[in-house]
Parts: C-alpha cells; sequence; structure tokens
C-alpha cells in the first residue's frame, strides 16, 4: 500500500453518508448504484472499505448464511468496486486485501475503472454495452442495422404505442413474468426495487415506458434511471406476443430519439448473453468491459455449502 494511505473497514452504522455520497457524485467513474441510498434499499447489509477522508471507498455487500458471512452483487445493482478519481491496478489490489477475513465467500463485480490484471487476485471479464447519444437523431440511426430498422417499421405498421410513467406495478408484472424462467429473484426484491424507483421518481431521476398494442396490451416496458449523464436500462420486461413485432426496439428507439443530442449515455446494464448482446449493439451501442471476482475461502468440508 501507498504510504499515507489509509484503507478502513467501517460498518454501516459507522459512515457518514454526507461525504459518502460526496464522494460518488465526484467520482471520475461514480455510478448510481454507488450511492448509500440505493444500497440501503438494495443490499442486504453492507459495510464499506474507505481510503482516507473518502478519496475512494467501496461498498462490500453481504449476507449471511450457515452462520457464514458472503459477499454478493444485490439484484438490479450491475457492479459496485471503487469509486473515486485516480484509480490504479494497486490500489484495486490494497482494497481487495484490505477486505476483513470474516467474508469467507466472494462472488460481485466490479464497475469498468477497476478493471487491471492484479498482482494477487483473478478478475474475469463481464461485457456492458453503452450508446453515446450526443449525435443528433439522423446520425444515431444510421449506425442502426438492418434488421433493426426493419423492426422499427414492422411496430410502426401494426401500430405501436409508447407511453411514458406507465405504472411501476405495470412494468415490474411483465419484467417479473419473463425474468421467472432464469432468475432468482425474490418478491421481496421487486419490492425494494419499486420502492428505490419511487424515491428517485420524486427526484426526477426515474422514468417507466410502455408499449402498447390496441386495444391497452403491455407488450415491452422498461425503467430507466438517471445519474452522472448515463441513462440506466435497468428493468425490462417484454410479452411473447411483442418479442417478434419490434416492441422493445420501438422502446429503445424511441428513449432515444428523445435524446438525442444530449451529453448522455445509454447503459444497457449488460449482456454476457449472446442474443442480448447482439440486439444491444443493433443499436451501434459499444461494449464497456468490466470485471467480476469470485473467491472461496471457505474450509473444504463446507465447500459444498457455498452460499
Amino acid at each position: 500500500m501507498k504510504e499515507g494511505n489509509d484503507i478502513r473497514y467501517v460498518t454501516k452504522g459507522g459512515i457518514d453518508k454526507i461525504k459518502w455520497d460526496a464522494c460518488i457524485d465526484k467520482a471520475e467513474n461514480g455510478l448510481i448504484y454507488g450511492y448509500s441510498g440505493y444500497l440501503d434499499m438494495m443490499a442486504n447489509y453492507w459495510d464499506a472499505l474507505i481510503l482516507n477522508d473518502y478519496e475512494v471507498v467501496m461498498p462490500l455487500t453481504w449476507n449471511k448464511k450457515y452462520g457464514i458471512y458472503y459477499l454478493y452483487q444485490p439484484f438490479f445493482t450491475a457492479c459496485l468496486g471503487l469509486f473515486g478519481n485516480n484509480i490504479t491496478a494497486d490500489l484495486v489490489n490494497d482494497f481487495l486485501h484490505a477486505i476483513p477475513a470474516k467474508f469467507k465467500y466472494w462472488d460481485f463485480s466490479l464497475n469498468y475503472a477497476n478493471r487491471f490484471h492484479l498482482k494477487n487476485f483473478e478478475l474475469y471479464d463481464r461485457v456492458n454495452y453503452v450508446l453515446a447519444l450526443n449525435e443528433s437523431y439522423e446520425k444515431l440511426y444510421a449506425g442502426f442495422r438492418l434488421n433493426l430498422k426493419r423492426n422499427l417499421k414492422k411496430a410502426e405498421q401494426l401500430n405501436c404505442i409508447v407511453h411514458k410513467n406507465i405504472d411501476i406495478d405495470e412494468v415490474i408484472a411483465l419484467a417479473k413474468d419473463q425474468a421467472k424462467k432464469f432468475s432468482p429473484a425474490k418478491k421481496e426484491d421487486y419490492g425494494r426495487f419499486k420502492n428505490l424507483y419511487n424515491q428517485l421518481y420524486s427526484r426526477q431521476k426515474a422514468i417507466t415506458y410502455g408499449v402498447y398494442l390496441l386495444p391497452g396490451q403491455l407488450v415491452a416496458s422498461c425503467v430507466l434511471f438517471f445519474s452522472h449523464s448515463r441513462a440506466y436500462y435497468i428493468l425490462v420486461g417484454n410479452h411473447p406476443d411483442g418479442k417478434t413485432i419490434g416492441a422493445s426496439h420501438t422502446l429503445i428507439n424511441t428513449f432515444i430519439k428523445e435524446h438525442a443530442g444530449q451529453d448522455l449515455l445509454l447503459d444497457f446494464e449488460g449482456s454476457d448473453i449472446r442474443s442480448l448482446a447482439f440486439f444491444y449493439s443493433s443499436f451501434g451501442a459499444i461494449t464497456e468491459m468490466y470485471v467480476g471476482i469470485k473467491l472461496n475461502k471457505l474450509p473444504s468440508i463446507l465447500q459444498l455449502l457455498k452460499p
């Protein structure tokens, strides 16, 4: 560790949330997930590692099972890791070394500015897609793939209608129904997300979109959050009837058209799934790599009981 650097482990009750949020505000790699209010809402428990006087911070989101403390990635929280300025490989390495030994199992993601080859830890790549909207819509549209443009025309011919600020319960219901086959998210996770949305919406930091077929069938929907000149495409639902008619294509295209020319990055929040990666890249989005880490310090007899 560089001389003069003091990385402290601080439990949640001892965190100065004003200083914490100020650090997230000013961080070169600040993301909405790092704010104390977001962590309070979405993490079961969280503590932190803090460099000096909140120069760099790292949330430690944790839970306990079978008497084992472990670090995990909360639902609807794409990545965490170190937030601050002038982050280096050595600093990431030092922070990971500073994680208390009581956390015997790690499985979480660090943000794009934490992506290094480290001396003592092995990180693996994960894929995100982002699209800068600071061009005219005409220029952005020119970057769309041909099949995307065909889907947009199909949706127009079928009279798909886009509405903003639809009821959050509608979005959650559609997303929940779609995700039940592959997501372990529970009812309480969606409840937390709804409360988070309501808080952010009251501060004009969140919006919902929905695509409807006449007579009012919701076929695609999403929630978007805003911070750090990013729009996070965070909770998505697609009805089976909408997948072949360009409904989700129309939803995203509408958002792009409304925000073209702004200093805004559309953050698709993924994906490691090839079909979704292709879909996002169809809009001209490019990769923004980030990293994950898994570490199992459990005694060998407990390996099979990992959280």
